[in-house]
């Protein structure tokens, strides 16, 4: 492999890997794309990084801007690392109840912590984001649910990567958070290949998954308005945190340690391939699963991981 000037030179490219054993239906393959294999850890890597550039070029950002983001999930740390490797401050608007490795994490690369409301989920984060960023117009907020650059990484990254090395793809499964992997990569795709199919993952209402939404709780990201989301997608199927954290499990049995969203896709992947006549189903595995060990996911009992989940946001 190639030496690299940067560890930013490391986002993207990522491996997909055959799980087929673990599809219900034999006539369908499934390939799980490992997102949690760039530098940050995370699918959000990708959009950070896009995003900060974006500003650049537009000349929006000065050396040691101060950036603000609302993140109850990995662009937090995606921003960070890069903020800290291209030398700009960064303050994430983060709710109370998050794991304690996602502080760390944000910590290790210098990031600002602002509390809100950990009953308010990453609504209240986004609320309060928006309101500071009014109170502070010096700072660049970014705002990853509204920013074009976020889709715009996947249909220039993730969606080209994923024909690239499985052009035979019938159906995309992934999780509905911002919508913006779903957008790129759908897009991506559906120019390509019109019959190719866009299965997006939510938890059902009132239910909490880590790093998904589900779109009737009242915030609707203005990407997936503005970019025709509803038109694009063909499905959306829902996934509780059982039902996650099981599958997280099963992926661990053929040796993918995942994050517990990554659980949550491919149980949907599960679902999709369960339900067509045939074909090959790739879905994204947003994050390892390193971030995750403080729930116990792997090693305790089941309902006591599930009940965990209901109080504590663990990425």
């Amino acid at each position: 492999m190639a030496v690299v000037q940067s560890v930013l030179d490391l986002i993207g490219e990522t491996p997909m890997v055959d799980v087929s054993s673990l599809s219900p239906n034999p006539d369908v393959r499934i390939l799980v794309k490992l997102e949690g294999q760039n530098p940050g850890g995370s699918v959000k890597d990708r959009i950070a990084l896009a995003m900060i550039e974006a500003a650049e070029k537009e000349g929006g950002l000065e050396p040691g801007a101060v950036l603000l983001e609302p993140s109850s999930g990995n662009t937090g740390i995606g921003m960070a690392m890069v903020a800290r490797v291209k030398g700009y401050r960064l303050k994430v608007v983060l709710p109370a109840n998050v794991s304690v490795e996602r502080r760390q994490l944000l910590e290790v690369w210098g990031a600002e912590i602002i509390e809100s409301p950990g009953a308010e989920g990453s609504n209240g984060a986004v609320q309060m984001a928006r309101r500071i960023a009014a109170e502070h117009p010096e700072w660049v907020f970014l705002y990853q649910y509204a920013n074009l650059a976020n889709p715009r990484a996947h249909y220039e990254g993730t969606g080209p990567e994923i024909w690239r090395d499985c052009p035979e793809v019938t159906h995309f499964v992934a999780g509905l958070g911002t919508s913006g992997t779903l957008l790129g990569v759908g897009r991506y795709l559906k120019e390509r290949n019109p019959s190719v199919q866009v299965w997006a993952v939510e938890p059902p209402a009132g239910e909490m998954v880590d790093g998904l939404r589900n779109l009737d709780e009242g915030y609707i990201p203005p990407i997936f308005t503005d970019l025709g989301g509803a038109a694009l997608l063909d499905r959306k199927t829902m996934v509780g945190p059982r039902l996650s954290i099981e599958w997280t499990r099963r992926l661990a049995e053929v040796g993918i340690f995942a994050g517990i969203s990554s659980g949550a896709a491919m149980a949907g992947a599960a679902k999709c391939a369960a339900a067509v006549d045939g074909g090959v189903v790739v879905v994204v595995s947003a994050d390892g699963g390193w971030k995750y060990l403080s729930t116990g996911a792997w090693t305790d009992d089941i309902d006591e991981v599930t009940e965990r989940a209901r109080r504590t946001i663990y990425f």
